[in-house]
């Protein structure tokens, strides 16, 4: 994809589906979990049923999506010394996406090679992410389970993504501390957010949300977005080296997105666990 090489390079040392009956231990976990917000997860599973449609309410994921998987795709690749033509260059590997809504990213990721497990506080979404996988012959590990579940009982992964959530959980530092966690030693964690800039409150509120209603009004709260400064000093708490940030630019006239060196709006940052 053009535009890598303009990334921001850190030093080292820095269809039909059946919604999920109702689970007591599903109101447990909203209940007792440190990093799931309640109000954000019913906002989201009062559009589940979208999730795969690219003309829905999820439209901006899904015309994001191809510039988020080159991007995932090739640094991975050259992470984990794998050729990037390969059609299932992560055969072996294991990844965890957390946060995975329908599967928007779990199911490229699954066609990749990876064995992937998929985690959301909604079942709603959960649901649609099995039944659309399921159609498509995918087999994929999902489960209604915040990271701290995980983190306490599962086995570190080869990769670990969190896109599009840290800026809707209660408490980014327990979220960052347990995706920290369940990455393996010379694994690797991708993010995805947005900055918390005047320009961040234009465009992906004013803008996404009131201006040209791509999402529903209150879906971001622009006092939750993440600096890059922010993001990179709490996964190095947890032990984790950023190596790479990139911004994520839209183009209103072409309806596209491309890699950027913004990180002004929408920003992707890679980690190691060396």
């Amino acid at each position: 994809m053009s535009g890598l090489a303009s990334h921001h390079i850190l030093p080292s040392g820095l269809s039909d589906h059946r919604a999920e009956p109702f689970n007591p231990e599903d109101h447990q976990l909203h209940a007792t979990s440190a990093t799931i917000d309640p109000e954000e997860i019913g906002r989201f599973a009062a559009r589940a049923e979208a999730w795969w449609d690219p003309e829905g309410s999820f439209r901006p994921l899904h015309r994001l999506n191809p510039t988020r998987l080159g991007f995932i795709r090739q640094h991975l690749a050259a992470h984990f010394g794998r050729g990037i033509d390969s059609l299932r260059p992560f055969d072996g590997l294991r990844l965890l996406d957390i946060g995975c809504g329908g599967g928007l990213i779990a199911e490229p990721m699954t066609r990749l090679g990876f064995v992937v497990t998929g985690i959301d506080a909604d079942a709603e979404a959960i649901g649609v992410a099995r039944a659309h996988a399921e159609a498509a012959g995918l087999s994929i590990d999902y489960r209604t389970a915040a990271a701290e579940s995980l983190a306490e009982t599962d086995h570190p992964f080869d990769a670990v993504m969190a896109l599009e959530i840290i800026e809707h959980v209660a408490d980014p530092a327990v979220f960052l501390r347990c995706a920290g966690a369940l990455v393996k030693q010379g694994g690797t964690f991708i993010g995805a957010t947005l900055n918390r800039t005047a320009r961040s409150f234009a465009l992906a509120i004013l803008g996404a949300e009131y201006l040209f209603g791509w999402l529903p009004r209150g879906t971001h709260d622009w006092g939750k977005f993440m600096r890059p400064s922010e993001f990179v000093l709490g996964l190095r708490r947890n032990g984790l080296q950023a190596t790479r940030l990139a911004g994520i630019r839209y183009d209103l006239v072409r309806d596209e997105w491309s890699v950027s060196r913004d990180l002004a709006v929408n920003y992707m940052v890679m980690a190691v666990r060396r």
